[in-house]
């Protein structure tokens, strides 16, 4: 994921790394974003759109990634820390751990690993989970700077839908385990987005 990550972060800026970008501000918008698809408005019937804050948990560890790759923590310390926060089988309301991950990014201005993956075990979401739906969004995030994202010419919204939700749609209909997967997905994406 790292690689991929790398890759579409030069993609968008060759010194991505020295831009002094502020991940942990994208962290906890997308944490705000991610609450509206789960519901917190009390005054009004809301249904939870799973496949929708699964993909804004995997849009915070975009930016989380890039944190700790900017960083330098990329570590196997720090992937022991990840697998024994997600083997931790206690959950908390999912709500109080978006709000806590967002609180960390908050005072340390940085990524809270653990609790990142408090997010994860109180949705719950496995770590293959995370992997899978990281290459799917990778490959949209990919295609989006293909097709003018940087420059506005891209069109987010394809027959009244979000492309988040087509990819959601399309990840449904594919093996996200075969090794063709990313091909696969670029595809038919692009014969989606040219049929709209």
């Amino acid at each position: 994921m790292a690689a991929m990550q790398c890759r579409h972060n030069e993609q968008i800026h060759p010194e991505w790394a020295e831009q002094g970008h502020e991940y942990y501000r994208a962290v906890w918008v997308e944490c705000a974003e991610l609450l509206d698809h789960f519901g917190w408005k009390w005054w009004k019937r809301h249904a939870v759109d799973r496949d929708q804050v699964v993909l804004e948990v995997v849009d915070i560890w975009h930016f989380g990634l890039s944190e700790l790759i900017r960083a330098g923590e990329l570590d196997m310390a720090l992937a022991r820390r990840l697998q024994a926060s997600l083997a931790d089988t206690s959950r908390s309301d999912f709500r109080l751990a978006v709000e806590e991950l967002a609180r960390s990014s908050l005072s340390s201005r940085g990524f809270d690993m653990e609790a990142f993956a408090g997010v994860m075990r109180a949705l719950p979401l496995t770590f293959d989970e995370l992997f899978a739906n990281y290459v799917a969004k990778n490959v949209l995030n990919v295609f989006r700077q293909n097709n003018g994202y940087g420059t506005g010419e891209y069109r987010k919204v394809w027959d009244g839908r979000e492309d988040n939700e087509h990819l959601s749609e399309l990840v449904g209909t594919l093996d996200t385990g075969a090794a063709s997967f990313p091909e696969d997905l670029a595809a038919a994406l692009a014969s989606r987005y040219a049929g709209s």
